[in-house]
């Protein structure tokens, strides 16, 4: 499936787990169901997982890899905090619910959250005109 220019979202969000265990942060296994979760809300396909973790009593990073581009979240359960990055192409692609998945899976709430509307037309030109070649 082709994801055109201009139907892409980036939302990145950092979270505060308001509990001593941090909500299973340092919990890859935990972690991971909550990203296939996140891509599923998002409706996305997943390609691929990877996920990193820095040791006992540490975070991780989770990356899911996705057709219509990439979920990652980063933990830090010592501290109670995550950082989420979801990048998603295509105008079935639902960002804000897989952003929603993650709160809901790890216990957490947005303290930080931007949205980047990415590859939107330049100068009011097309995309896929010859600015964008």
């Amino acid at each position: 499936m082709a994801h055109p220019p201009g139907t892409s979202l980036h939302l990145i969000a950092d979270l505060i787990v308001d509990r001593a265990d941090g909500h299973g942060l340092g919990d890859a296994v935990h972690v991971e169901q909550v990203l296939r979760t996140a891509a599923s809300a998002a409706r996305a396909t997943i390609v691929g997982v990877h996920l990193h973790h820095f040791g006992p009593d540490m975070g991780l990073t989770a990356v899911a890899m996705l057709a219509e581009s990439h979920i990652s979240i980063h933990t830090w359960p010592e501290a109670g905090v995550a950082a989420v990055d979801l990048f998603v192409c295509g105008v079935q692609a639902d960002a804000e619910a897989g952003l929603q998945a993650i709160v809901t899976g790890l216990g957490a709430r947005v303290v930080r959250r931007e949205a980047i509307a990415r590859l939107q037309p330049v100068r009011g030109e097309p995309v896929g005109s010859s600015r964008w070649s």
